[in-house]
C-alpha cells in the first residue's frame, strides 16, 4: 500500500511539474508588442523593429510587422498606413527583403538631440546585402508619445550585391 501512495505522489508531483513548464512556456509564447517608451533609446527602436522584422511570423503571423508599424511615427503612419496598407507594403516588391532576414548591422551615423540617423545592411533570405537609410525622431506634440523615439524614414532598399 505504501509502495502505491509512493507512487502516486511522484506522479502528481511529475504532471505537476509539467504543467507549470507548460503554463510558463505558453505565457512566453505569446510575447505582446513592445510598445514605445521615453525610456527607448533611439538605436534601441531601430533593433526592435528590426529583430521584429527577422522573425516576423513568429510567435503570430506578421507579428514583426506590426511591431515594427508600434514604432512608426504617426506622421510615417498616415502616409503608409492603415496597418493593412503597411502589412502590404512591407510584403511588397521594394520592402520585402526586410522579412525574415537572415543578419543586420546598424551603424549610427549622427545623433541630435531629436534626430537620429542610421544605416543599416541586412542580409535577406537569398544571401543579398541591401542597405537602408533609417531615420528616428523624437516626437515632439502633446500625448502618449510626448518624447519616444520613432521612425519618420526608411529609404527604398539599395542592393549591395550577394554573399555567395
Amino acid at each position: 500500500m505504501k509502495k502505491l501512495i509512493k507512487y502516486f505522489l511522484h506522479k502528481i508531483t511529475y504532471l505537476t511539474i509539467i504543467f507549470f513548464l507548460l503554463v510558463v512556456f505558453i505565457s512566453t509564447v505569446k510575447a505582446d508588442l513592445v510598445k514605445p517608451s521615453k525610456s527607448i533609446e533611439p538605436f534601441q527602436v531601430v533593433k526592435i523593429q528590426l529583430n521584429g522584422l527577422m522573425k516576423n511570423d513568429r510567435p503570430t503571423k506578421d507579428h514583426g510587422i506590426k511591431q515594427t508599424w508600434e514604432f512608426a511615427h504617426p506622421n510615417n503612419q498616415k502616409n503608409t498606413g492603415p496597418l493593412d496598407q503597411f502589412i502590404s507594403m512591407l510584403k511588397g516588391k521594394t520592402y520585402n527583403v526586410l522579412l525574415n532576414h537572415l543578419d543586420h548591422k546598424i551603424i549610427e551615423l549622427k545623433m541630435t538631440e531629436y534626430v537620429a540617423y542610421y544605416e543599416v545592411t541586412i542580409l535577406d533570405e537569398d544571401k543579398a546585402y541591401y542597405k537602408f537609410d533609417w531615420i528616428v525622431e523624437k516626437y515632439a506634440k502633446e500625448g502618449p508619445l510626448k518624447d519616444c523615439w520613432l521612425t519618420t524614414v526608411v529609404s527604398a532598399p539599395k542592393l549591395l550585391g550577394s554573399s555567395i
